[in-house]
């Protein structure tokens, strides 16, 4: 994830970077910036509705008194009703009536919802309506790999490029990396981040994703993507009958990445050997475009981390189960790997990554976390869960953010707060869980649901992201997308339509039904996000590069507009509205792979919700331990 300013055309990086301007006639930024927008005052999402489900749209009106509403196809009517005034939504600035249809039987395309002289985005219902978003979420990934030339065939000519960070790439690409020099974290008033740290190991490091619209490829977000990748796999695909093709590109990518993660281990004999590398990453951050085989800069291995470990332990240990069957010398490569990270994790248990921030121009984000306790209880999760060792069931019992635990580990789930991911996991994974044990966690799903409902019902835009400061943080539609894959593991585990109900709506944000009325996912919608912050995605800085791919995910509104494109245009303004579509607006407009993969997850259940597989209902546990490893 990028954190370091990328400004507008005539202004410079304090290193002296000069970002090229957006192209002449270029205004999509523009129509994707502001409340009163270029888009009808019906919000809707873009793509439809799902038959059968209720369907729900937002009017934006200053009216007071409720307002006919129609639900309309070729001029005929097919539903109608009265809107429900809401007053002013503060997260929008907007005052907003909404529109509830109920569940709608049909299945039709152009549709539209007339009311207060309003005319909304035409949508369809469809039952197959997130099969070609599931799969484009999923592409993203192929198209985010490092190490490997993508052909014209992934999505087209305008996609291919080279192999990027290879062999005969500058410095030997990914190949063989060293380890950063000595010296060379030191921040300007003489703080050393590293404590004097380096290595003379080189490694492979070849591979896996690029992680966002940089170059760098960093563990601990490469951990929960590929979890929640393996997770529409391991229980997603449980619950539903997946479309033709999908389970196999998921687990296809989530290997791809696993493989890496491998590669990131410190070998034997070294300081921290087992321990995770944190990351790999330029030495310099590289201008926008340059394209991953451009990179002129050299690579470094960072300093390994706990964290990094940890994230490697509860990846690996997580394939070691989705991959038993179909490759058992892969799984138990991983469960090897999965118990040396734990058990280097338990010898250096507060090796912490730094805010290398802090550094001029450091070329990398630093995705630094001083709390390590969600990190500990994700790890013996999934140790548990490949295993059943008692001693990590002791773990994972005594660790604050269990059940009963302290931490709340449904609020905010991301790279940073892991607990949530794993409690999902330890709920829908077949084990040996005790069956009180289970119970609890089950229960405890369901109860977070619920109280998502809560706040989802409270929102008149219909989304379940409502921060209690009423300010948007980072990646704010990943937050988003996070607590609908916590509704969508509670239906799969009670089969109640409360549950399916809520994550159908609150998917309606992300594609359309927001203070903008734009789609944030790439090419899905009449009108969405094309100008994510991206080194070769990068359209808007050089026309002959395209723009991201159909399925990529912006970001999405940020409160504290860190970057000086979006300070420039909406510092300051209601939350939902603190978001520009530009390639320079990092803070609101980056794509990455852990925003990515929760979009993957639920649009994969989305695509199936209608038709599951098997009656929702608690796991069993397995007959036998299981034999890899």
């Amino acid at each position: 994830m990028d954190h370091v300013p990328v400004v507008g055309a005539g202004a410079r990086h304090p290193a002296g970077r000069l970002m090229a301007a957006p192209s002449p006639g270029d205004t999509a930024g523009a129509t994707l910036t502001g409340a009163d927008g270029r888009g009808p005052r019906i919000r809707v999402n873009q793509l439809g509705c799902l038959p059968g489900v209720p369907a729900h749209a937002t009017l934006v009106t200053d009216a007071r008194e409720p307002l006919p509403w129609t639900l309309e196809r070729d001029g005929a009517v097919l539903a109608r009703g009265m809107t429900s005034p809401r007053g002013h939504d503060a997260s929008a600035g907007l005052d907003v009536h909404t529109i509830d249809m109920g569940p709608v039987d049909v299945e039709a395309d152009g549709l539209t919802i007339r009311a207060d002289g309003a005319t909304s985005d035409p949508f369809a219902i469809r039952g197959d309506l997130y099969v070609g978003l599931a799969r484009d979420a999923v592409r993203f990934f192929h198209l985010q790999r490092s190490g490997v030339e993508i052909g014209p065939e992934v999505v087209g000519e305008q996609y291919a490029r080279p192999a990027g960070h290879v062999a005969g790439s500058p410095y030997g690409g990914d190949t063989r990396v060293p380890c950063l020099p000595a010296g060379h974290a030191v921040t300007a008033d003489g703080v050393d981040l590293y404590d004097g740290w380096t290595d003379d190991h080189v490694l492979d490091v070849s591979g896996g994703w690029y992680d966002a619209g940089d170059q760098g490829k960093y563990v601990v977000n490469g951990g929960i993507a590929a979890a929640q990748l393996m997770g529409a796999c391991e229980w997603v695909g449980a619950a539903v009958e997946l479309p033709p093709g999908l389970e196999r590109a998921l687990r296809d990518e989530a290997r791809w990445e696993l493989e890496w993660l491998l590669r990131m281990q410190v070998p034997a004999g070294q300081r921290y050997a087992g321990l995770a590398h944190h990351k790999v990453a330029d030495e310099r951050w590289t201008p926008i475009p340059t394209l991953p085989h451009e990179d002129p800069q050299p690579r470094h291995l960072h300093r390994p981390s706990t964290a990094a470990a940890l994230n490697l332990a509860a990846a690996a240990a997580q394939g070691a189960r989705v991959f038993a069957a179909e490759d058992p010398e892969f799984a138990t490569r991983l469960l090897a790997a999965a118990r040396s990270a734990h058990a280097a994790a338990l010898r250096h248990p507060d090796l912490l990554a730094p805010n290398t921030n802090v550094l001029a121009n450091g070329g990398s984000g630093p995705y630094d976390d001083t709390d390590l306790e969600d990190e500990w209880y994700w790890a013996a999760v999934e140790l548990y869960l490949a295993t059943g060792d008692e001693q990590q069931l002791d773990a994972l019992r005594a660790n604050g953010c269990h059940v009963g635990g302290p931490v709340d580990v449904f609020a905010d789930i991301d790279w940073q707060r892991v607990g949530g991911l794993a409690r999902l996991h330890l709920a829908l994974v077949p084990s040996w869980l005790p069956q009180a044990d289970a119970d609890a966690v089950r229960a405890s799903v369901v109860d977070a649901a619920d109280a998502i409902l809560a706040v989802q019902a409270a929102q008149p835009f219909g989304h379940p992201y409502a921060p209690p400061d009423g300010r948007y943080d980072w990646g704010s539609n990943g937050l988003l997308l996070n607590q609908l894959t916590v509704l969508g593991a509670a239906w799969a585990l009670t089969g109640e339509a409360r549950h399916r109900d809520g994550l159908a709506q609150g998917m309606d944000y992300v594609l359309g039904r927001n203070a903008l009325g734009i789609s944030y996912v790439t090419g899905h919608g009449a009108r969405s996000a094309h100008h994510q912050h991206s080194r070769w995605y990068a359209h808007q800085a050089d026309p002959s590069l395209p723009c991201p791919p159909p399925g990529s995910l912006s970001g999405g509104p940020n409160s504290a507009t860190p970057d000086p494109v979006s300070a420039a245009l909406v510092a300051g303004l209601p939350a939902q509205q603190c978001y520009v579509d530009d390639i320079g607006a990092y803070g609101v407009n980056e794509l990455t792979i852990n925003w990515n993969a929760p979009l993957a997850q639920v649009s994969a259940l989305l695509s199936g919700v209608l038709t599951p597989r098997r009656q929702p209902a608690p796991a069993a546990a397995p007959t036998r331990r299981p034999t890899h490893g």
